[in-house]
């Protein structure tokens, strides 16, 4: 039987496991919210331990900490830094809206770790969260995890997409296609240039999310209850968010208007744009790519996708683009993280954003899948992708819309005649012409070649 041991807050009694290092508000969170299951990220419980680091040195360098207590609790706080405690962090996503449960359940966390190292008691609001408030730790937190996870993880994926697409480009340079619009064809394109406009989308993603995230970089910390900084030093916050830099890596500073930074949780709504953007992105490069590896006898066929897995329980031999459709169905969640993220932004009522962790989660997992699923797209589609040359070349010969070439020789309604011909006797603009002497042969060669026709 699972033993217990009794603690309390300022609510009275309650009964945590034995062997929890969390302490009696984060019990009371976890009997109030059984809600989902989700519990705080690894990146947001990283940020709150770096936090509380960085804050107890601060505090311990401003004198309002003994030396020993302060390099205690930062000590406590690099190991739920490294992952050491997280099954001590149960408190459910869908939680007090300000984070204000999680905060004190790695206030409870820490505060116990250091004082089994002291061998004393460590007060979790007395001295772990000294000059602090929930209201400015967990946005503090968002900023930090959420930029931290788009330099380490997605926009190096987003890159390693590119340059893989950008390798596709040059193979497929000298392939001439047929174009299409409206899902209609259309006059010929190389398959290079296809490509080209993907790598070109994936470049203007990574720097719309490279402009949206330089909007985190301004911390909340230092602002407390309201954002007035009401019992914090004066010195605390800029002291704090430049050692936060320095170990992190990235130029954190002290929030310029304290009220906009927790009032509002724009710039986390602001990355989300750019996630959403991306997302609608790469679902038009899988999309695409899906559709143009189509068939392969009954589709587009123009592009052979790599093999990774059989496509069907029941047609044996049938390879499915799997790994598009997966990439597909992240982009669609993300757009819909977006949309949460969104709604969540609008409940910044007066001095508090009350709906902090639901933003928090969703934001950090669209960037977790977008980055997953981009580098699997990378590695296990496009790096594999192969040309159909022949495919290609026999589509375009066939495409009525080659008659655009001859247009400015003939005229658009005596070339839109031929191509009406084309169609009801089921031959090419070619065969017409040829047929109907329109123009001497080694003209009509000439215009016919579909490569010049690529370009100006």
């Amino acid at each position: 039987m699972e033993r217990y041991r009794t603690e309390t807050d300022s609510m009275g009694a309650m009964q945590i496991p034995a062997d929890a290092l969390y302490g009696a508000q984060t019990a009371r969170a976890v009997e109030n919210f059984p809600v989902s299951g989700w519990r705080l990220s690894r990146p947001m419980i990283r940020a709150l331990g770096l936090i509380k680091q960085q804050a107890a040195l601060t505090n311990g360098e401003l004198g309002l900490l003994p030396a020993e207590l302060a390099a205690a609790i930062a000590g406590a706080a690099g190991e739920v830094v490294d992952g050491r405690h997280d099954e001590h962090f149960p408190v459910d996503i869908f939680q007090t809206g300000s984070g204000t449960s999680s905060n004190m359940n790695a206030n409870e966390v820490i505060a116990s770790l250091a004082g089994r190292q002291l061998g004393r008691k460590v007060h979790p609001n007395d001295h772990v969260n000294l000059g602090q408030s929930s209201n400015d730790v967990f946005p503090t937190a968002l900023h930090l995890a959420a930029t931290a996870e788009v330099h380490d993880r997605l926009l190096p994926a987003l890159s390693r997409l590119r340059d893989r697409l950008a390798a596709k480009a040059d193979d497929f340079d000298d392939i001439v296609k047929l174009g299409r619009t409206h899902l209609q064809d259309a006059v010929p394109i190389r398959l290079g240039q296809v490509f080209s406009g993907y790598v070109r989308q994936l470049e203007l993603g990574v720097r719309r999310i490279r402009q949206a995230t330089e909007g985190l970089l301004e911390l909340p910390l230092g602002g407390t209850a309201v954002g007035t900084g009401l019992n914090t030093h004066p010195e605390f916050a800029p002291r704090t968010c430049s050692r936060l830099a320095e170990v992190t890596g990235h130029p954190f500073v002290e929030a310029t208007n304290h009220f906009e930074a927790q009032a509002a949780c724009d710039a986390a709504v602001q990355l989300s744009g750019a996630l959403r953007t991306c997302a609608v992105s790469l679902f038009k490069i899988a999309n695409d790519i899906r559709f143009l590896a189509s068939g392969p006898r009954g589709g587009y066929g123009e592009l052979k996708l790599p093999a990774v897995q059989p496509g069907s329980s029941i047609m044996p031999g049938k390879i499915n683009p799997v790994m598009a459709e997966s990439l597909l169905q992240v982009c669609v969640q993300v757009i819909g993280f977006d949309s949460a993220i969104g709604l969540a932004g609008l409940s910044g009522n007066f001095e508090l954003n009350v709906m902090q962790p639901l933003l928090a989660h969703n934001l950090l997992e669209g960037i977790r899948l977008l980055a997953n699923a981009a580098q699997l797209f990378a590695d296990r589609c496009v790096d594999g992708l192969q040309a159909d040359r022949e495919r290609c070349e026999e589509m375009v010969e066939k495409s009525l819309a080659m008659v655009t070439a001859l247009a400015p020789e003939i005229g658009y309604d005596r070339a839109a005649d031929l191509a009406k011909q084309a169609f009801a006797e089921g031959k090419t603009i070619r065969e017409i012409c040829l047929e109907k002497e329109i123009l001497p042969a080694e003209r009509l060669e000439r215009l016919l070649d579909p490569r010049p026709q690529t370009g100006p």
